[in-house]
């Protein structure tokens, strides 16, 4: 009998984790919340332990990614996703923490969420069923591919251009890029490295790249 296909069934989505530095109810009780509807009356209730900053304490989801909305970077994530990576979670807390305008999953739809730590939840997300219909929307967006990968022929990422407007794409742990993604990229950037190792996590890798772009153009 074959092995399950760890992809045939969506992980299960973790919930909001409780941390030590959220709020409690809102000072005064109920005659002195905020006239705003931007505050949810269940958080103000019974207090704020999302991980969120500090200005989004009580706010509604939809209220912070709205407000996420009005300023988010002119950049793109895209992570191929065929053998269910579990840094593609990681990657996407990371493209919150950097306010990327959209990330974009390429291959298989159902990816494990764990390591967003729900972020995914403010940040938009979208699926491309091939490397192809990938390539047709950052085309039809005029949106450079910058590949992420450390093969023959790429710049060191203090050298590299990365234009404010564009899509960082990156690939899955261990294989790196597909030669179809590599071949639909306009420029490839690696990360100088100092040890003995190949490569750095996937996750990792991407989160350098985000603050550079930041460095640069935020």
């Amino acid at each position: 009998m074959n092995p399950p296909d760890p992809s045939a069934t969506e992980p299960a989505e973790p919930a909001e984790p409780t941390l030590p530095v959220g709020v409690g109810p809102w000072p005064g009780g109920p005659g002195a919340w905020p006239d705003d509807p931007r505050y949810d009356r269940e958080l103000l209730a019974n207090g704020d332990a999302r991980n969120v900053v500090d200005p989004y304490r009580y706010w509604t989801m939809d209220a912070i990614v709205a407000d996420l909305d009005t300023r988010r970077h002119a950049f793109h994530v895209a992570i191929e996703n065929w053998q269910h990576d579990i840094n593609i979670g990681s990657i996407v807390r990371s493209a919150n923490a950097f306010l990327a305008s959209e990330v974009h999953i390429i291959g298989k739809r159902r990816w494990n969420r764990r390591g967003a730590m729900v972020t995914d939840r403010y940040q938009h997300v979208r699926h491309h069923e091939t490397v192809e219909a990938f390539t047709a929307w950052a085309d039809a967006a005029s949106l450079p591919v910058i590949a992420i990968d450390n093969v023959e022929g790429s710049l060191p990422l203090p050298a590299a251009d990365l234009p404010e407007a564009c899509v960082l794409l990156f690939g899955q742990e261990g294989p790196g890029l597909s030669p179809e993604a590599l071949a639909a990229a306009s420029g490839t950037v690696q990360i100088e490295q100092y040890g003995s190792t190949r490569s750095i996590n996937a996750s990792a890798a991407a989160a350098v790249v985000m603050y550079e772009w930041c460095r640069r153009w935020a």
